[in-house]
């Protein structure tokens, strides 16, 4: 059985989604510690700044109350305090979810991109581990090709529904190809992180990340291969950029418009996009009065993201279409996987009884048994033994009242039409000493092998 087990942005409080949080550099350390702690066969950890969970299969009873145990020891938090904010999904639940998340509508923001890349670090995390095996590997691929279909086929991705992104789709629709470009972002807290995160998604060829203290700029640039400064370079290094987008917490405007209509004179008029973010307003609005500049306030963001909001549910609607049939496939193909399991398991242990017995039936012929009397025998003790188990459990069915059992092996055995006249019944009980679990085969004498005539296993 497959689980999904955690909290989100819909559970749980921002305070214990932090303290539940598995950075990257602990993934490996924590993967190992829920096998070696839980002793799950397959297990990956999913861990954004909305979600943290646990994928993993069954390794036996109560496989779920361990998995909640592990997690709270591992951050030392108390089950019972944990407990309120969990969800857990199994089997059909737990696939259609793990969709769901790939494809961006378990999102706190409908239809966002970003989600997909961790899910792929995660299950590459999960994958280097060694801690998936056939059902998770198989479900994780499973996942990400039903989230490329889920773009593919609908609008979900075509509408900008946050600031960040609304702001770089913007500048994408202005300028089509990002690749020729730099773009200059100011500030370093994560409305700019996440324009980030969708810049390098498209390709934006250069990045300079401002920030009134350097080191701050340095540590996010690093993470998005830019180039930091300080915001007492901004000016001089204005004209380089085509797209600047701004965010801080300055009280007055740190982008007046002489700075920018320097820049202008030496980027010869080639056009600017700015996107001024912040509140406060981080750029003068009469800069938006020159010409080749194209500027946008959080306001105007706004509107485009009210606009879109409406086209994405739509959108989401054909998507849970599309991974109700995934999720479909996917367990025909995990209810396939579990029948031949069976079927190997069940012809192993036929193979298991066939080889004892014939070897018994051998050992009986040396000894000086004729074949006359040992081959019944053979016949007898091999139906007798593969018949026990399912009488047995057909015995039970049979006092409990299961009918859907008893129907199923009709079904599995290909078994006559049960007859409600009284004169069939007659003629199927005739007495104890003809049932399959009487002692002696039909021809076989009482005396002849006492010891082995009633082997039932």
């Amino acid at each position: 059985m497959l689980f999904a087990l955690g909290i989100n942005h819909k559970t749980a409080p921002v305070e214990i989604r932090e303290r539940l949080s598995v950075s990257q550099h602990e993934l490996d350390d924590a993967l190992h510690s829920l096998r070696s702690g839980v002793r799950l066969p397959e297990s990956a950890i999913l861990s954004t700044c909305n979600r943290t969970e646990v994928y993993f299969r069954e390794s036996g009873e109560d496989s779920e109350h361990r998995v909640v145990d592990w997690l709270g020891g591992y951050h030392g938090i108390d089950r019972s305090e944990l407990r309120p904010y969990l969800y857990l999904h199994h089997d059909g639940s737990a696939v259609r979810h793990t969709l769901r998340v790939a494809s961006g509508l378990d999102s706190m923001v409908l239809g966002e991109p970003q989600i997909l890349g961790q899910m792929k670090t995660a299950y590459q995390y999960a994958h280097d581990a060694g801690t998936l095996g056939l059902s998770l590997e198989r479900l994780f691929q499973h996942a990400f090709a039903t989230a490329k279909d889920v773009r593919t086929e609908t609008a979900i991705g075509q509408s900008a529904v946050s600031v960040a992104f609304a702001a770089v789709s913007l500048g994408r629709q202005i300028f089509g190809d990002l690749k020729p470009l730099t773009a200059m972002v100011v500030g370093a807290g994560e409305t700019i992180e996440l324009a980030l995160q969708h810049l390098r998604g498209l390709g934006i060829g250069r990045v300079i990340v401002a920030n009134r203290t350097e080191e701050r700029a340095r540590s996010v640039a690093e993470r998005f291969d830019g180039e930091p400064i300080g915001l007492d370079h901004l000016g001089e290094r204005l004209p380089e950029a085509d797209i600047v987008i701004s965010s801080t917490a300055a009280p007055v405007p740190i982008l007046g418009k002489g700075a920018v209509e320097r820049a202008l004179r030496k980027r010869r008029r080639k056009p600017m996009f700015m996107v001024d973010i912040a509140v406060p307003r981080d750029i003068e609005p009469e800069v938006g009065q020159l010409e080749d500049i194209y500027l946008y306030t959080v306001d105007d963001l706004q509107e485009v993201i009210d606009d879109n909001m409406a086209s994405r549910q739509a959108a989401a609607e054909q998507a849970e279409e599309i991974i109700n049939q995934r999720a479909g496939e996917f367990m025909r193909w995990l209810r396939a996987r579990d029948s031949i399991d069976s079927i190997r398991q069940l012809r192993e242990r036929a193979e298991t009884v066939k080889d004892e017995t014939v070897e018994r039936a051998l050992a009986m012929i040396r000894a000086g048994r004729s074949p006359d009397e040992v081959l019944p025998w053979l016949a007898h003790t091999l139906t007798n033994k593969l018949m026990h188990h399912p009488c047995k459990s057909l015995n039970t069915a049979a006092h409990e009242g299961d009918a859907r059992l008893l129907e199923a092996a009709h079904q599995l055995f290909q078994l006559p039409e049960r007859e409600d006249d009284p004169g069939h019944d007659r003629g199927r009980d005739h007495g104890p000493e003809h049932g399959p679990e009487h002692g002696h085969a039909p021809g076989h004498g009482h005396g002849a092998e006492p010891d082995d005539t009633r082997d039932d296993a």
